[in-house]
């Protein structure tokens, strides 16, 4: 049992904050009394024994007012210790130290918790633990052995909150369930009707889920099924594909040669047909250019060259010349270019100064118009005539600035004068409103006086007519006084009062004796009932070890198979869990593998489709090529049929340059022909001998000369056919380049690459299935092995249980060993019932006793004090009676002054009307003043701002005209207009050379052209010698081809590839039929695997099973959670039944011993309990008060007992309350426990604690602390042999408490 040793205080409240000032209490075993007056610091110990243990600062000390004031102690940092040196329950010592601190701020206290230390003493070491490192106040309620509600409310008790047992309702619930530490258990029981209610839920959850999960999963299984069907069909089918793939081969070998064959051929039918082509259109093309030609070149090719030589030369010639010309009116156009340019520039320059001079001319004549308007405006003379000279504007701008002073001064007289009447006007309001409002002020002081003065005059008048029945109301008191003091000298006479307080005494002796005996049958009584309850929680032991056993042998035979299979024995919990880690450790990296693979075949099959695409867009592209290119070309040589298209368009070109020249030179060679006298051949210079000759050539020239326009029409159409068919050729380029590409590079890498991805993908499908087979195999067993481990964690459980219950069994069988109980529980309790008989009539008696001291001694007190109350009444009248006279004459004197104050009042009122009229009229001619001066000043100013404004126009006039003068503006204009004269005759020249150049380069170009269409008629018979000689190497070229055609056996290899193409075919479509029913499975097997994927298939068979262990385990929780709540229920009744029954009867047996009134037989706390129904679960909640009892009636203490009642029932409660919850802890401090009390409860209470101090004396940690001011009380404690010492509690000089020791002998003589 834990008890305090020794407290030290220092700088709480009115203790002093030196060292010197630190005081030291010792605390007696089993008494400490200390004693002081008033103020002197006593409660203050009470204060630091429970923020010592409890940590709890006093009621409305917050905010430093615990700690010693610091202005008080002139500092402003205050720091406060209290150490408390104890015994814990194990009787080991321990000290607290907790230190504070107060710091004065400007406006109020910063009071802080410094750190708090918890000192032991074990094996002579000393131990320590800081506030810091651990929770303090938990550490000291685990030492002292009581909860932290019972030291603030019962043992270190407030004076403040002495009376809590008597407090309201809902305050006085709280305190007992803290007490009684009700909450946390009427919590864990709603706690665990909460949960069982949401495990309810839950079960129905499961059960709902559970059919759905059902259904899923008979539905999984169904499609696994179904998809197992559907593989083995696929299967057969690519079977049955490989085979007609294989009968496909041979077909597609064969189909390649005669392909192969058929190609030669085709190629030779091709270029046969090409050169028939080409031959046929060679030998139109020659037929075509003879007849374009008028004539054939007779002479040798080499004469024909040599001709066409010679007049190239003469055209270059031409051309080169045509040339310089054109260079030389490229420069005579830059030239003329430059020159208008120049004269534009010059032109806008001229424009621009006309501009600024007819601006000068402008500003010259609104300068001379604002001078003559400003002038007629000022009134000035001599400015009518203009121009003016630059005299007359000089003096014109001196007179203006004289003119603009004058108006200024002007303007500023009149406003000074004004301002001038406006201040005295000011000066004479201010002096009339002055004395208005002292008037004003004058009348309301008077009013103010006026209404103090009446209210005094009718409180005066109401004294006087209260006092004016005041003398018969004299000679009642007097009769009413005599017969009161009679009836109180009777009552006097009659009382008993001290014979009933010996029998109250000899009867409180037989009660003590009852009470002792009944205390032995009580105790007699639990040790029976203690062994009792030990034997059967012995038998109730034994059963369960007896089912946890057999529970153990089920769970050891359902399932040491498979884990003796799986790990070789049979294992515990963390075997089996540590098997499990590394099973799913194993099984997640044979997942990860497997994801691993499967991503490389997704990925590879990917590769291998998106190869397989561009092989087919490839191949495509290909034969997309070829079947354009021969469309177009006609053959595989491209650049030679593409030459040959270049020289027919080379020979068409020129042809028809002949032919748009021909018009002009057969005109000028008839023309010759017939003009001149001796005329000769234009061409060859040769003279006709006769007549007929020369009329021949001119008509064969004209009629050739009508044929030009047609075959113009006709080259011009073989030219455009020639162009579209070259362009096709050349775009032809870029796709013969990826024909090749194709052919000899892309399509053979991809072949090779769709080869090497299928190996891989081969390889990829046999890795799977062996990680597939390992991971089915591993999920199994760890499916068998998570099957067993809650099975396993309950057998551990068990197996826990079962060795504390043999723990518990052997100490039950330890206490009962030796055991001999000759009396039974009904002997005890026979004896007991009439024991609590016998105490009944006693304590009847005596209160019966109490009651009619109580009644006379109220009766004795009533009359006393309606003795007193009617003497008081007497002398108070006489006392009235006195001042009437005195308030006749102040009634008088108020008259007079109430008066006095109305005519000053109305006097003042009559002074003040005039004044107001004559404050209004001189507020308006101030008004009217202000306004004139006001407009005066806007007319002078606005005035002075027209001249400035006009001076301004005028400045800026002159300053512009002086400007253009000092620029020279009029000789730079005369400068540019020369200038520009001369350009104009400059660029005439220039024009008439350009003139001359033109029609010189005209004549060139006709002689050009005329010589451009001889030179196409030489290249026409260059031309057609050349294509003669192509003809025949084209002819020769196909009889080669026609030969080598004719060794080929063309319709036995067309026969053979129709037979091999209709059976590839018929095989073809075979396979694709094949090929559409395994596509169809695929589709469906790949459907049931996603369908099987999806969360409701996925793994429906596990989330099965764990949604029915969650079902089944929950209901096994909510039957313990039933059982768990039952028992801790039923424990809480029972506990506070047994508390309360004990509270009860202590506070019954110290209320008969320490009441000395008959009005209460005893006092006692009844707990009213209320019963929710909630959910079909009941929850109890207790409500508590303290009643008093008379007869066989209950009533509520609260609101109907006296303040000495009430204290001395909260002192008896707090007394109860100890005994019965402070096991381990013996202390218990009153403060002040006499408060209210009369003589005769003060000496029953120190008899009641004496006989509490002699109870428990036997207990060596009792200790009992009381403090107190009444130096009686404390005597009578000391009459008993527990008190040696007391200590006195006092101020010293400086006003901080001391502490003094002294022996209680010393007190005893001190009150004699």
């Amino acid at each position: 049992m834990s008890k305090i040793d020794k407290m030290s205080i220092l700088g709480v409240r009115s203790f002093g904050i030196e060292d010197k000032d630190k005081q030291v209490i010792s605390f007696f075993t089993p008494l400490t009394v200390l004693v002081g007056p008033n103020g002197a610091g006593k409660t203050t110990i009470i204060e630091c024994l429970r923020y010592a243990t409890s940590g709890e600062l006093p009621p409305g000390s917050k905010g430093g007012a615990f700690v010693h004031d610091p202005r008080d102690a002139h500092e402003t940092d205050v720091r406060a210790q209290i150490r408390l040196l104890f015994s814990d329950v194990n009787g080991d010592k321990v000290t607290i130290h907790r230190s504070m601190s107060c710091t004065q701020k400007a406006k109020n206290y910063s009071f802080k918790s410094l750190e708090q230390v918890i000192t032991r003493v074990k094996d002579g070491e000393k131990v320590s633990l800081s506030s810091k490192c651990g929770e303090l106040d938990r550490e000291m309620i685990s030492a002292l052995g009581v909860s932290k509600p019972v030291l603030n409310h019962v043992i270190f008790c407030h004076q403040e909150e002495s009376n809590w047992p008597l407090s309201e309702g809902k305050a006085l619930k709280d305190k007992f369930d803290s007490i009684f530490a009700a909450t946390k258990y009427i919590k864990a029981l709603e706690t665990m009707r909460q949960l069982r209610l949401k495990q309810t839920q839950t079960v129905k959850e499961c059960q709902v889920e559970l059919r759905y999960l059902k259904q899923n999963k008979e539905k999984a299984q169904q499609i696994r099924e179904t998809m197992a069907s559907k593989e083995a069909q696929l299967m057969a089918s690519k079977d049955s594909i490989q085979q007609i793939e294989s009968q496909m081969h041979p077909l597609e070998n064969c189909l390649t040669d005669i392909d192969c064959k058929l190609g030669k051929v085709m190629k030779l039918d091709m270029d046969i047909k090409a050169l028939d082509s080409r031959k046929k259109q060679m030998e139109e093309d020659n037929k075509e250019l003879e007849e374009t030609m008028e004539q054939v070149f007779q002479g040798s090719t080499e004469q024909l060259q040599e001709t066409y030589q010679n007049h190239q030369r003469t055209v270059r010639e031409k051309e080169r010349r045509l040339t310089d010309c054109q260079k030389e009116l490229e420069r005579a156009g830059r030239e003329c270019q430059r020159l208008n340019r120049v004269k534009a520039d010059l032109l806008v320059e001229q424009g621009r100064l006309q501009l600024e001079a007819d601006r000068h001319t402008q500003n010259i004549k609104n300068r001379d118009t604002q001078v003559r308007s400003l002038s007629s405006f000022l009134e000035m003379e001599g400015y009518d005539r203009l121009p003016f000279t630059a005299l007359q504007l000089e003096s014109f701008h001196q007179q203006v600035t004289q003119r603009q002073e004058e108006e200024k001064q002007s303007v500023a007289q009149v406003l000074a004068d004004l301002q001038e009447k406006e201040q005295q006007k000011q000066q004479y309001i201010d002096e009339i409103r002055d004395k208005k409002t002292g008037l004003e002020r004058t009348v309301e002081l008077k009013r103010d006086l006026q209404g103090k003065k009446q209210q005094e005059l009718r409180n005066v008048r109401a004294e006087l007519q209260r006092l004016e029945g005041s003398s018969g109301r004299m000679q009642e008191l007097e009769n009413e006084l005599a017969k009161a003091e009679r009836e109180l000298q009777a009552a006097l006479q009659t009382s008993n009062v001290e014979e009933l307080k010996v029998e109250v005494v000899e009867l409180q002796r037989e009660k003590a004796e009852l009470d002792r005996t009944q205390r032995r049958l009580d105790q007699e009584m639990e040790s029976l009932n203690t062994h009792t309850t030990a034997r059967t929680q012995m038998d109730m032991l034994k059963k369960d070890k007896t089912e946890k056993e057999e529970q153990v042998r089920k769970i050891k035979s359902r399932h040491t198979e498979d884990l003796v299979s799986l790990l070789g024995h049979f294992p515990n919990k963390r075997e089996l869990e540590d098997w499990l880690y590394s099973k799913s450790k194993e099984i997640n990296n044979t997942r990860d593998r497997l994801a691993k693979l499967n991503k490389d075949l997704a990925s590879s099959e990917q590769n291998k489709s998106h190869i397989a695409a561009e092989l087919r867009k490839k191949e495509q592209q290909l034969v997309s090529d070829e079947e354009k290119f021969f469309n177009v070309c006609g053959s595989q040589d491209l650049e030679q049929d593409l030459g040959k298209v270049q020289e027919d368009l080379e020979k068409i070109s020129k042809q028809r340059a002949m032919l748009a020249g021909a018009t002009a030179v057969y005109t000028q060679f008839i023309s010759q022909l017939t003009e001149e006298r001796e005329p000769c051949c234009p061409v060859c210079q040769r003279t006709f001998s006769a007549e007929s000759d020369l009329q021949e050539v001119i008509s064969d020239m004209q009629s050739k000369l009508r044929l030009v326009p047609d075959k113009l029409k006709n080259t011009e159409q073989d030219l455009k056919r020639k162009e579209k068919r070259r362009d096709e050729m050349m775009t032809l380029r870029p796709v013969r380049i990826s024909i090749v590409q194709l052919q000899e590079k892309e399509l053979p890498e991809l072949r090779n690459r769709l080869q090497t991805v299928n190996r891989e993908i081969e390889k990829l499908k046999g890795d799977v299935e062996e990680q597939e087979t390992l991971l089915a195999m591993l999920m199994s067993e760890e499916e068998t092995a998570k099957a067993c481990r809650q099975d396993i964690a309950f057998m551990d459980r068990y197996l826990m249980d079962l060795k504390e219950v043999e723990r518990k069994i052997a100490q039950h069988a330890a206490k009962l060993q030796g055991l001999d109980l000759t009396r039974t529980i009904q002997q005890v309790s026979q004896e007991k019932q009439e024991t609590q008989h016998k105490l009944d009539t006693t304590s009847s008696k005596m209160d019966l006793k109490r009651k009619l001291i109580q009644d006379q001694q109220d009766q004795i007190q009533t009359l006393k004090s309606h003795v007193n109350e009617t003497k008081a009444e007497k002398l108070q009248l006489s006392s009235d009676m006195q001042k009437q006279q005195q308030l006749l004459e102040q009634c008088a004197d108020f008259t007079t002054e109430i008066q006095a104050f109305t005519r000053d009042i109305r006097e003042a009122k009559e002074q003040l009307s005039p004044l107001s009229s004559t404050l209004e009229k001189l507020h308006q001619e101030k008004q009217e003043l202000v306004e004139r001066r006001r407009q005066r000043q806007e007319e002078g100013q606005e005035k002075i701002n027209a001249i400035k404004e006009r001076i301004k126009v005028v400045t800026i006039l002159e300053r512009d005209i002086t400007k253009y003068v000092d620029e020279g503006k009029d000789e730079y204009k005369e400068q540019k207009e020369s200038e520009l004269q001369e350009t104009s005759t400059q660029l005439h020249e220039a024009e008439k050379h350009k003139e001359k150049i033109n029609k010189e380069m005209g004549n060139i170009r006709q002689d050009i052209d005329t010589q451009r269409v001889q030179e196409r008629w030489l290249q026409d018979n260059l031309t057609l010698r050349k294509r003669v000689e192509e003809l025949k190497e084209v002819v020769t070229k196909r009889e080669a081809l026609m030969k080598d055609m004719g060794n080929m056996q063309v319709l036995q290899l067309r026969q053979e590839r129709r037979e091999a193409e209709r059976k590839l075919e018929d095989l073809k479509k075979n396979r694709s039929i094949a090929l559409g029913r395994q596509r169809g499975f695929e589709e469906e097997i790949m459907h049931y695997k996603k369908e099987l994927r999806e969360d409701q298939y996925d793994k429906a068979d596990e989330l099965y099973k764990n949604k029915m262990i969650t079902m089944r385990t929950t209901e096994l929780v909510i039957k313990d959670l039933d059982l768990y709540y039952k028992v801790l229920d039923q424990t809480i009744m029972k506990f506070h039944s047994i508390k309360m029954n004990e509270i009860n009867k202590i506070i019954r047996d110290l209320w008969r011993s320490t009441y000395r009134g008959q009005d209460i037989e005893y006092v006692e706390i009844r707990s009213d309990m209320d019963e929710n129904s909630s959910a079909g679960v009941k929850r109890r909640v207790y409500n508590y008060r303290v009643v008093m009892v008379k007869g066989d009636t209950a009533l509520d203490m609260r609101g109907r007992c006296s303040a000495g009642q009430k204290v001395l029932a909260s002192l008896i409660i707090r007394l109860a309350l100890a005994e019965t919850f402070c096991l381990n802890c013996g202390i218990l401090a009153l403060d002040e426990p006499t408060t209210n009390l009369d003589r005769e409860n003060i000496e029953s209470l120190a008899h009641a604690l004496v006989e509490i101090i002699k109870s428990r004396s036997r207990q060596r940690n009792f200790q009992l602390l009381v403090i107190t001011h009444d130096e009686d009380f404390v005597e009578l404690l000391g009459r008993s042999s527990y008190v040696e010492h007391f200590y006195r509690i006092r101020k010293n000089q400086e006003q901080n408490s001391e502490i003094t020791k002294c022996s209680i002998n010393s007190l005893s003589s001190y009150l004699h």
